[in-house]
């Protein structure tokens, strides 16, 4: 059976994962990605360093797509796929945007880029400062699912 995720499990299904993949396009070229991420009901927040993607998710932040999936085998799977715009934070908005990434990925970590470690260690100086760190977010324009379950 092939079907449609409800809003309820959608929200449950970005609750449940840390791993998605952004796409953007700068309109001539289009860039996907994996990224760890956290969900919290509203937007999709993410951390990375200057490169490609943040580039061109600057240059055209309402075209963002974002997706997620679990594929268990080819007749049982789930995916949720989101548009929204990209949100650059700096400040206290930074701030608690990474500790909820932190907080979220945590558990999940077994290599050193999956939580950047200055994020947990207390500091003097805003993170600006001490790596070329981006944090964002992906507020939610639209988001569908889709299912097969056998």
């Amino acid at each position: 059976m092939i079907g449609a995720l409800n809003k309820n499990q959608i929200d449950y299904f970005l609750r449940s994962e840390v791993v998605g993949r952004v796409g953007c396009s700068d309109g001539h070229e289009t860039y996907i990605v994996p990224i760890t991420y956290v969900y919290d009901g509203s937007c999709i927040y993410a951390h990375t360093r200057e490169g490609k993607k943040i580039a061109l998710m600057r240059s055209r932040p309402e075209g963002i797509c974002f997706e997620v999936d679990r594929v268990h085998n080819m007749a049982n799977w789930q995916s949720v796929i989101i548009r929204g715009k990209y949100e650059e934070l700096s400040g206290r908005e930074a701030e608690d945007a990474l500790q909820l990434l932190v907080n979220r990925v945590h558990p999940f970590t077994s290599s050193e880029t999956s939580v950047p470690r200055h994020a947990l260690e207390k500091r003097t100086t805003p993170i600006s400062k001490e790596v070329k760190l981006v944090v964002f977010r992906i507020r939610i324009d639209e988001a569908t699912g889709r299912f097969e379950k056998q």
